[in-house]
């Protein structure tokens, strides 16, 4: 089986350091100073599951016309997918899985509607990982799980088996029946919790501590439990109790790579998350007061 890991940062970084332990052959899109530290040193992973290192990687700079992989593991920032889809889309031939592991419900419903939804597969990553300035990449802690399923429901012989296997070396990808129900659950949470840590410039633990700022806080992840339901997503737990119950073991200084970013002047992927609930509600005749509140504010910090 052949695999492409498409954008080696922390997650696809550490997702690859494991799977480069399987049979299958891994090839790594990578670009600039990335590329080159992979080419020149190979794939750092310091982890506390496992420290891994791998030279001599099967590394490209770019997808060449008829190129052939089962499974793509994308794992670029959302502002790049739309791009890289279009590339995947012009130049792999043949059957493949895409497993896009964003932030947020925009990857797989733009496969969705580009590949249709019988080609669409969800993925979510539940891991804290980054490159650091040494080009290692760096596991914060023991959480490393991630879960993959078809978008639709239907089982794929083919995914399922990839899950089982990879899990034989540590890789924890499990296979979801309803991976919707993932994906949505996490982007509930997401969205408050970016927008709201960078709103205010305060941790989860002064947002919660704040009144005001927790009501506000859950009316936000409220607005995106509403919009799930016109997906037609199904939760076997009220999503807002989980994360209200889940919040409070969180600790008090956690705040959000989007606020980090947004300290670092950097890109943020506030239109893929905040920024898309209000989209997807003025296209359903929905009014998501907080989220837009919360847009307006980051945009003319």
């Amino acid at each position: 089986m052949k695999i492409l890991i498409y954008g080696v940062g922390g997650v696809g970084g550490f997702i690859g350091s494991f799977l480069e332990k399987t049979e299958y052959k891994i090839s790594y899109i990578a670009r600039g100073k990335r590329y080159e530290s992979l080419k020149k040193k190979g794939l750092i992973l310091n982890s506390q599951i496992e420290n891994l290192k791998f030279t001599n990687l099967n590394l490209i700079s770019k997808l060449k016309e008829g190129d052939h992989f089962d499974i793509i593991i994308v794992t670029v920032k959302l502002y790049d997918f739309d791009d890289v889809l279009d590339e995947i889309n012009k130049k792999i031939k043949g059957d493949f899985i895409i497993l896009p592991f964003q932030n947020g419900i925009y990857a797989e419903e733009k496969i969705k509607k580009k590949l249709g939804p019988e080609n669409t597969y969800g993925a979510v990553a539940q891991i804290s990982a980054h490159v650091d300035k040494n080009q290692s990449v760096q596991h914060v802690g023991k959480l490393a799980t991630f879960f993959v399923g078809s978008y639709d429901g239907n089982k794929n012989v083919i995914l399922e088996s990839f899950c089982e296997q990879v899990q034989k070396h540590k890789l924890s990808i499990i296979y979801k029946n309803n991976i919707k129900e993932k994906i949505w659950e996490k982007f509930i949470f997401l969205t408050a919790y970016s927008g709201m840590t960078t709103l205010t410039e305060k941790t989860i633990g002064q947002i919660f501590n704040d009144k005001n700022l927790k009501k506000k806080f859950i009316s936000a992840m409220n607005e995106a439990y509403l919009l799930s339901k016109k997906f037609k997503v199904e939760f076997k737990k009220d999503p807002l109790d989980f994360w209200i119950e889940k919040i409070k073991k969180m600790p008090y200084e956690m705040t959000s790579s989007m606020f980090h970013d947004f300290k670092a002047k950097k890109k943020l992927e506030l239109d893929w998350l905040s920024g898309l609930i209000i989209n997807f509600g003025e296209s359903m005749n929905m009014d998501f007061e907080i989220n837009r509140e919360i847009v307006n504010g980051i945009k003319v910090k």
